[in-house]
């Protein structure tokens, strides 16, 4: 590309220098060739003026006389009746000739070598020669800057786009003073950050997968080696059916997570029991629980209603459930009471409770007390907030979690009412 730019400017400046300087050249010469003539024609009528006044003045004309009073190189003058005069020398080649007749006859001769004009004429040509050579360099020049100006940025511009290719999506912010390959760039940085945001989610959709099904997981494969180290009939029944309905919760949980990922505030909220929730929840944990030797019990209001996902809600608590068995200590208890209009599932246990350094931070993606992901929470955060819920930490020593659910459905926009025709 900057060849062919400086190649363009290049031809379009010695096309201009080929026009104008051609036409210069002539006209530069037939100025100097009309001027010499001129001043040949000048001389010659003014030695005949000379000749003329020293004739009426019955004065000597001869040639030191002349010589005195021309500035010409050679000139003849020719008197009726009297010999020819020269003066100066005859130049050889080619001469500018130019004859006057005085008063009394006479004829002045005056004659100029023409070499003299073509000096001129090649002193002309070599200062517009010069003068086009500079242009030339001038052009060059320019072109070469205006090339670099265009093409780096062209070259800036497809390193961008190569480095978005790689999986680099960070925007450069970088504009060049030309509005459209500022135009290019800002729909570069545009799509950098599209994609940086795309990339976010789909790691983050990643991450929220692989913390929220673990949970899930653990507790099918408990169930399963349940199932295979029983002989009753009865209890593989009760086992299978308890883990077939862990499979559906399983699935709402992928299809919860996919839809948070495309949209975090797109919940479905119904009305729900919160009993019903509660209960499937302590009977998935309760073998997690008996196992690390601890309890896990419920209380409070009962047969409360909520507005909410039920998925949703059984994701938040079992997020709060594992976080006691992981980081808590002594019995889990779910306590339901109600505030105002909305229910409050409160859930707390024996542990030492969240550190004074955490505080409200506890609920930031990557922060935990001990060695963990650091996402459970903050999930959970997100999944109340989808269902126009809230959680919150009511409690740090010893920790109370509370999540606070509305009791009444939002209202309905209302349909517009198109007005009766009469």
């Amino acid at each position: 590309m900057r060849r062919r730019l400086i190649q363009s400017t290049l031809a379009v400046v010695l096309v201009v220098i080929a026009v104008f300087g051609v036409s210069l050249v002539i006209v530069e010469t037939r100025t100097i060739s009309n001027s010499a003539q001129e001043r040949v024609d000048s001389e010659a009528l003014r030695l005949a003026s000379i000749v003329d006044s020293r004739l009426l003045g019955a004065e000597t004309v001869n040639a030191q006389v002349l010589e005195e009073q021309t500035q010409s190189p050679y000139a003849v003058i020719r008197i009726p009746g009297e010999r020819t005069i020269e003066v100066g020398s005859r130049p050889a080649g080619e001469v500018i000739r130019s004859t006057a007749r005085g008063e009394r006859g006479e004829t002045v001769t005056v004659e100029e070598p023409r070499s003299s004009v073509t000096r001129e004429v090649g002193r002309t040509l070599l200062i517009i020669g010069l003068v086009a050579l500079l242009a030339v360099v001038a052009a060059v020049l320019l072109a070469i800057r205006q090339a670099n100006r265009l093409a780096s940025p062209l070259t800036d511009l497809a390193q961008t786009a190569e480095r978005l290719g790689s999986g680099d999506p960070r925007p450069r912010h970088k504009r060049y003073g030309v509005p459209e390959l500022d135009r290019v760039a800002d729909v570069l940085d545009r799509s950098a950050e599209r994609i940086a945001r795309m990339l976010t989610a789909e790691r983050r959709l990643a991450a929220d997968a692989s913390h929220q099904l673990r949970t899930p997981l653990t507790a099918l494969s408990m169930r399963l080696e349940e199932i295979t180290l029983t002989d009753d009939p009865d209890t593989v029944k009760e086992e299978a059916t308890i883990a077939l309905g862990q499979v559906e919760r399983l699935t709402d949980v992928v299809e919860r997570l996919l839809t948070n990922s495309r949209d975090p505030r797109t919940g479905s909220a119904v009305s729900f029991d919160l009993d019903e929730v509660i209960q499937q929840q302590l009977a998935e944990w309760r073998p997690a629980y008996r196992s690390a030797g601890r309890a896990i019990v419920s209380s409070g209001k009962r047969h409360l209603k909520a507005v909410g996902t039920p998925g949703a809600v059984a994701q938040v608590l079992a997020a709060l459930i594992e976080n006691s068995l992981m980081h808590g200590g002594g019995t889990v208890a779910l306590r339901t009471r109600v505030t105002g209009n909305q229910a409050v599932i409160e859930v707390t246990d024996e542990g030492p409770g969240v550190p004074a350094d955490l505080g409200a931070r506890i609920f930031e993606r990557a922060i935990s007390g001990r060695n963990s992901t650091g996402i459970g929470l903050a999930v959970a955060r997100d999944l109340a907030e989808a269902d126009g819920g809230r959680l919150e930490l009511l409690q740090a020593q010893p920790p109370v979690f509370g999540l606070f659910l509305s009791r009444t459905p939002p209202p309905k926009k209302p349909s517009a009412q198109h007005p009766t025709v009469r």
